[in-house]
């Protein structure tokens, strides 16, 4: 069975890369009219994907789920609309295809431009979210990749319905089907395959828990951009506006507590936690979040447990938050570097020093400054639908859009040129 399912992952790979060379040389508009094809058919046909993800959710619950999880797993028809809608926005984005990055000409005569390339065939292996799929063939497909999809178990039906509904789209465009693939077999062992696949796939990115992205980065001989959890943080500094800050904390915890970019520990600096930490406990156990906190924030609210250095360091994806007072804006920085995942930090101040020096002294993909968390999104940064936040140094960092989904090549036009 193992070599019967190597076969079929390396034969899904050699289709997708035979596609890949397609896609490599067409243009913008027949791109975005495939794009627009399958944003159509989604919406056509929400009912098949909805049923389909209804059987995923039923036994996602059966097996005792997480509700944090089955948010992340289950589709309606807003979300299907939400998914159709981001391949539009896909469509509209500018192509970096063939975009010059720097051009010029040496005194030889040579001329030397650096161009934008599709990378060629993309892996992605993600958990339960199923609108990861449409999102990834989207950004695909306009950056001219191949895509090789392989969603978690809990999404199998939900996905494969997707997947069936895109490549139906393709049907009358010019991207050839195979550009959007899911890999066949169930369990572990086509992952480990399509990890495996080097040569075939040009780069493998894992979205999804600290264990699945651990696993790939430590098992895949293909090239991997590592996509990060989200222990996020927001610091409250001593000269902040308290009523900004409070509005900013409950964004970033509450407003989709299951997702990467909500805020997973709040700083509060000791010089004003006297003044904003009662009534921020009170509107945190208001909006039904259990805080963690240490002895000086147990001391304002009977309701918060005590924290340990796993709260520390927990992506809760819940309605939880670590909660600890530090004695200046370095100790939070100091906090952040031990404990975060270098995600998305957010300081809240009037002090534009205070703001430079946690901006310049905080290692992570993306630092908001008098702004909520959730703002780390591909959508939101404008690069329309994202394929992960990468939080490595290579390649990409921060939202993954387009771009981040290209390489470059030099090309060297001469006249006869010889080298003596």
């Amino acid at each position: 069975m193992t070599d019967e399912t190597a076969a079929s992952v390396l034969d899904a790979a050699r289709r997708a890369r035979a596609a890949a060379a397609d896609l490599a040389v067409l243009t913008r508009a027949q791109k975005d009219s495939a794009l627009k094809a399958m944003a159509d058919a989604l919406v056509a046909r929400t009912p098949e994907i909805t049923a389909a993800n209804a059987g995923d959710v039923s036994r996602a619950r059966e097996n005792g789920t997480s509700e944090a999880i089955i948010d992340r797993l289950r589709l309606d028809d807003t979300r299907v609309a939400a998914m159709a809608d981001g391949l539009r926005q896909v469509a509209e984005l500018p192509d970096p295809v063939g975009e010059i990055e720097r051009g010029y000409t040496l005194p030889n005569g040579l001329q030397v431009s650096q161009r934008r390339v599709p990378m060629g065939v993309v892996g992605i292996i993600y958990e339960a979210r199923p609108n990861v799929t449409a999102d990834a063939a989207g950004l695909a497909l306009k950056s001219g990749n191949a895509v090789l999809l392989r969603g978690s178990s809990s999404a199998v039906a939900s996905n494969s319905a997707i997947v069936e509904v895109l490549r139906a789209a393709t049907a009358g465009t010019d991207v050839p089907a195979d550009a959007v693939q899911l890999v066949p077999g169930e369990g572990h062992e086509p992952a480990k395959h399509l990890m495996r696949a080097r040569g075939l796939v040009d780069v493998l990115i894992p979205r999804g828990g600290a264990g699945l992205i651990r696993s790939v980065v430590e098992e895949s001989t293909v090239p991997v951009i590592e996509t990060g959890v989200g222990n996020c943080h927001v610091y409250v500094d001593a000269t902040a506006d308290l009523s900004k800050a409070l509005e900013i904390l409950l964004n970033a915890k509450t407003h989709r507590p299951s997702v990467c970019n909500a805020a997973e520990t709040l700083l509060v600096h000791a010089d004003i936690a006297d003044t904003f930490l009662p009534g921020a406990l009170a509107a945190l156990r208001d909006a039904g979040v259990t805080v963690h906190g240490d002895e000086r924030v147990r001391g304002y609210d009977d309701a918060v447990v005590a924290a340990t250095d796993e709260d520390w360091s927990a992506e809760y994806l819940s309605l939880d938050l670590a909660a600890r007072v530090v004695a200046s804006l370095d100790d939070a920085v100091a906090h952040i570097r031990r404990w975060g995942s270098g995600h998305t930090e957010a300081i809240v101040t009037e002090d534009l020093s205070a703001a430079q020096r946690f901006t310049a002294t905080t290692d992570s993909a993306a630092v908001m400054v008098n702004a909520s968390t959730r703002f780390t999104d591909g959508e939101q940064f404008g690069f329309g639908a994202e394929i992960g936040i990468s939080t490595q140094k290579l390649h990409a960092r921060g939202p993954m859009g387009l771009r981040e989904l290209t390489t470059t090549t030099y090309v060297v036009t001469g006249d006869g040129h010889v080298r003596s």
